[in-house]
Parts: C-alpha cells; sequence; structure tokens
C-alpha cells in the first residue's frame, strides 16, 4: 500500500482565504421545545452542511471564509444572505438567480426542524426540490478565475452538495478539481442524507458518487460504514473503519471522524479519531454530553479541525478542539456555532461549565 502523504497547509496570507466551501445555504424553520405540527410560530437560522463549517470557522474562530453557493434573488434568498453576512461569511460568490414569482423555475430551500428530547429523537421535514443551487450546472461558474481569486488555503466540500441533483456531481468535481490546482487542501465530508437519495438509488448510490470524488480529496471527515454496531466509543471499531478507508483511498492524506454513540436524543457518547501517516490518534472522550440540539455537531467538529489545522496544530490537538467545538455547538440551539474562540479553547483544556461571573 502507498504511504500517505503527510498533510501540508499552504502559509497564511493577508489576500488569501482561509477555507471556501461549496454548498445550499436553506432556511431553518425551528418551532423551539415543541412539535412542528402543533406551532404558532418559528425561530429562524440559516443552515447546511458545507455551509456550516466556514460558518463557525468565521464566527469562532476569526477565519477568513466564503461561500460558494446560488439562491433565488427575492425576500427569503435576501434573508438567507444577511444571515451568512452577521457571521462574517463572504457571499460575493452566490450565484443569483432571478424570482419568477411563483418559485417554479427555482425556490430557496426550506427544513423545517424539532430537537427531540430524551426518547423522542430529532426529526426534520425538508422542503428543498427544484432549488436554486440544485439546478447550478458546473459550466455556470469560472471555478479556475474563482479560485485564482480566491485563493483559499482549504477548500470543503462533501456528499450534502453532490446530492442535491443530478448536476451536482459535476459542480463538485469541477471546483475539486480547480481547488486542488490553485494548490488548496480539499476535504470531503460523507455526510449522507437519506432524503436526497430515496429516489435516486439510496446508500449505495451515495456511495458511488462519493468513491468517484474522493479521488479529490486530501482529508476525508466520516465513514462510510463501522464494522459492526457500537454501543460505546470503541476506538478499535472506529480505528479499523478508518483503516478500511484509507485501503480503499491510499492518496488520502488524513482520513478524520467523529465517534459518537447516540444514548438518547439528549445523551450522547462523542469524542474524535484521526489517522494520518498511518497512526491513529483520538480525543479525550466525552460520555453522557449533554445535548439541546445535535443538528450542526458533526459540522461543527470538522470546523474545530480545519481551524487547528490552519493555525499549525498537532492532530492530538487538533481533535480536543473539534470535538470541544463540536461539542459546544449541540449545548445551542439552531445548526451553527454562537461560541467565543476562548470558550472552546477552555473547553478543549477540560475546563468545567462552572459559571463565570
Amino acid at each position: 500500500m502507498t504511504e500517505p502523504r503527510i498533510l501540508q497547509v499552504p502559509p497564511e496570507d493577508a489576500q488569501s482565504y482561509d477555507c471556501l466551501a461549496l454548498g445550499e445555504v436553506m432556511l431553518r424553520l425551528d418551532p423551539g421545545e415543541g412539535r412542528i405540527r402543533r406551532a404558532n410560530a418559528f425561530n429562524v437560522w440559516e443552515g447546511g452542511g458545507e455551509y456550516n463549517v466556514v460558518q463557525g470557522l468565521s464566527q469562532c474562530f476569526n477565519r477568513r471564509t466564503a461561500i460558494v453557493s446560488a439562491l433565488v434573488d427575492n425576500e427569503v434568498g435576501r434573508l438567507i444572505e444577511g444571515l451568512i453576512r452577521r457571521s462574517g461569511v463572504d457571499s460575493r460568490w452566490i450565484h443569483w438567480q432571478p424570482h419568477d414569482g411563483l418559485g417554479q423555475a427555482a425556490r430557496n430551500g426550506l427544513y423545517f426542524m424539532e430537537r427531540g428530547f430524551g426518547e423522542r429523537g430529532a426529526a426534520a421535514v425538508m422542503d428543498r426540490g427544484h432549488t436554486a443551487i440544485a439546478q447550478l450546472q458546473a459550466s455556470d461558474i469560472d471555478w479556475s478565475a474563482l479560485f485564482s481569486t480566491a485563493r483559499p488555503r482549504w477548500f470543503h466540500v462533501g456528499g450534502v452538495m453532490a446530492g442535491l441533483s443530478e448536476l451536482s456531481h459535476a459542480v463538485v468535481a469541477a471546483a475539486m478539481q480547480a481547488a486542488r490546482a490553485q494548490g488548496a487542501v480539499v476535504s470531503y465530508d460523507l455526510n449522507y442524507r437519506a432524503s436526497l437519495w430515496q429516489s435516486r438509488g439510496g446508500r449505495a448510490a451515495a456511495k458511488a458518487a462519493n468513491a468517484e470524488l474522493i479521488q479529490y480529496a486530501d482529508v476525508l471527515f466520516g465513514v462510510e460504514s463501522l464494522p459492526r454496531p457500537v454501543d460505546s466509543l470503541d476506538e478499535a471499531v472506529f480505528g479499523d473503519a478508518l483503516q478500511q478507508m484509507q485501503q480503499q483511498f491510499p492518496h488520502l492524506r488524513q482520513v478524520v471522524s467523529t465517534m459518537r454513540v447516540v444514548k438518547d436524543a439528549s445523551h450522547n457518547d462523542w469524542s474524535g479519531i484521526c489517522l494520518s501517516g498511518g497512526q491513529l490518534y483520538s480525543a479525550r472522550p466525552r460520555l453522557g454530553l449533554s445535548i439541546l440540539d445535535r443538528v450542526g455537531g458533526g459540522d461543527a467538529f470538522a470546523g474545530g479541525y480545519i481551524h487547528a489545522m490552519l493555525a499549525g496544530m498537532e492532530i492530538p490537538q487538533a481533535l480536543d478542539i473539534a470535538t470541544a467545538h463540536g461539542a459546544l455547538v449541540m449545548t445551542t440551539p439552531g445548526d451553527n456555532s454562537m461560541l467565543a474562540k476562548a470558550d472552546v479553547l477552555a473547553c478543549a483544556q477540560g475546563d468545567d461549565a462552572a459559571a463565570r461571573r
């Protein structure tokens, strides 16, 4: 087997973005502690698998980030744009599609999310069909010019974006190839959304699509499957899964994954693990972690890890920051990071939850 290369991150440059992501940004409608079917009002946030990563990098870690996406130019689209900009993520590469008055040509994605509690699991209702970004074609964007201008040190995309439509695979491939040509580190998250694939071959089709795109990645977040069901944070089991991914894709420089065991909707065992250069690293486990809203925890993990890699940290420290960021994001509502960098670093170092006055 070819020895995996060690990850080399481009140096910091005031003229470059730290991280650029490609993905759909939706409007999340949240009924709070209640149920969608009985709601009288909803809170709104922006969210999306790839977007959440750069949102956390910008909001929490003060990184210079941008999102490549597409929205319909109406009041909902401009609301989403405003939420993006509030977190400090650059929105200049949003591809705007005209509104036809009804949303027949294209629309903005919505999703309704109830958090779950105890024995009642979280539940989502997706309303993202025929969205502007699902109709985006690879030729709609001059990827070479975009990456020559942005010059990101890191580019992030994943299985959510790749699964939006039959067109999306080519969009992701074109972006990943352009990012590599520009010299960015390229990461890909295996995020699987059953709702995106249920009419197009399910998990098997998603796995085949991922396999074609992983060839352009340096860092992979996630594993396709675990060798056996797990009821504990067994490093050997998760490590075997990472080894299988490395063997299947020997060019990868790092394979990184959360480790999660769901006790109930409000309590998870939580940690992180990385395979790099043939060596396995793992974070300090957090047993019985209390969960308010689990959505975005994995994205926050990825964001924390990318921040640490951009900062030149060693892998064990990166995993501690990643797991701390993910854990804290799951204590707040919505997909996004509302955290201060100091809080994440303190949590990573083992500080308790005592009130700070």
